[in-house]
């Protein structure tokens, strides 16, 4: 075969590499050097935020006909995982937007549309997304939060928690019982806005990691929104919750291999400036199975989630399968290549001078939100049994 014919075929398409290196160069210049300062403090990193809002990648995926970039579903997962690479707290600005977002995207009339995601396409406001509650987790449909109609207005009571981003962002999609009687089938979807009266926010969490991203309660007491506000027809909004996390997981999925890969980078240099026994460490052959593990792992979580990430811009039908293993294969190898990152510089991985002990205390996460890594294997095993 001549050496100079193209085989396009499993590679990215160059827009997509350019998107990286646009996003890779921003991170460095500006996001990076804010990371590990977020993580002490645990405040959110404004200054990463305006960076990425002036380089448009805060919420990539909103359509052209709002204001947005109109990335799709592949674009966006690069430049999460990009962000994550270099600060995992980062990367859930992009990430969140979407998961607030996709439920208007989804089902949202035209109004919603245009009203809310236009502000977010600009950048003056973010978008959180409200289903888990104390008692209603992984069964989400054990929701007690409730909305019920007042005339031309729903009034809705109840709390939320693990809302990511709560107090900073502007809008929360919040799913609420309409119909006690339906479980599932009476669960609808709502905007409501931070301004609402009678929406309040708990105390931030403390955190193992992601520390720079709020993670609050959100109450609801009497809060009286309009009734247009309501996303898709009533009793829709649990279909459109499942729906929303089938294309979000994919998102989970890119920040967990960004937060390896930037792991990996670390370790790799590490190994290879530190000196043991007169030698490099990295020439050691047991060191070189480890990156050699390290690196075959993220590569293949890297190639499932692109496949899933495709699959979410088609609207496949095998979504549902593809966005499980994405999110559970890809944070359980970030979990495994973070940790070894930390082995990997011995004593200094310990310590908070360098930054893989973030990055360790970052990639659990992605094994828990947007549904544990058992719901993950629920639901494959789920799909696979319907065939």
């Amino acid at each position: 075969m001549a050496a100079e014919q193209s085989f396009d075929v499993y590679r990215l398409p160059e827009e997509h590499e350019a998107i990286r290196e646009a996003v890779r160069e921003v991170c460095a210049a500006k996001v990076a050097p804010h990371a590990a300062e977020a993580d002490e403090t645990g405040e959110f990193p404004k200054a990463s935020y305006d960076a990425l809002r002036a380089a448009d990648f805060h919420a990539p995926h909103v359509p052209v006909e709002y204001g947005g970039a109109g990335a799709d579903a592949l674009a966006t997962a690069i430049v999460i995982e990009e962000v994550a690479r270099a600060c995992a707290s980062s990367s859930l600005i992009p990430a969140v937007n979407k998961l607030g977002t996709m439920p208007l995207l989804l089902a949202g009339s035209e109004e919603l549309k245009r009203k809310y995601l236009t502000p977010v396409a600009s950048g003056d406001a973010m978008f959180s997304y409200c289903l888990s509650e104390p008692e209603a987790g992984s069964d989400a449909a054990s929701m007690t939060t409730k909305a019920v109609r007042d005339g031309d207005h729903w009034v809705l009571n109840g709390v939320k928690r693990w809302i990511t981003n709560a107090g900073v962002s502007e809008y929360y999609t919040v799913f609420a019982v309409t119909d006690p009687t339906a479980r599932s089938r009476g669960i609808s979807a709502f905007v409501v806005e931070k301004s609402d009266p009678g929406v309040s926010f708990g105390a931030p969490e403390k955190k193992l990691g992601i520390k720079g991203s709020p993670t609050r309660e959100v109450y609801f007491d009497n809060v009286r929104i309009p009734a247009d506000r309501m996303i898709g027809a009533e009793g829709t909004g649990f279909a459109t919750a499942m729906q929303t996390l089938d294309h979000t997981r994919v998102t989970i999925a890119a920040q967990a291999i960004g937060i390896a890969q930037g792991a990996l980078d670390y370790a790799k240099g590490y190994v290879q400036e530190r000196k043991q026994f007169g030698k490099a460490v990295a020439e050691f052959q047991g060191i070189q199975f480890m990156l050699a593990d390290m690196g075959m792992k993220l590569e293949a979580a890297r190639q499932l989630t692109y496949a899933a990430a495709g699959k979410s811009e088609r609207g496949d039908a095998d979504l549902t399968y593809f966005g499980a293993a994405a999110k559970c294969f890809a944070s359980d190898a970030a979990m495994e290549i973070t940790t070894d990152a930390v082995q990997l510089l011995g004593g200094y991985g310990y310590t908070r001078d360098y930054p893989v002990e973030r990055m360790m205390r970052d990639a659990k996460i992605t094994q828990i939100y947007e549904g544990t890594n058992q719901v993950q294997r629920i639901v494959m095993a789920r799909q696979l049994l319907k065939g």
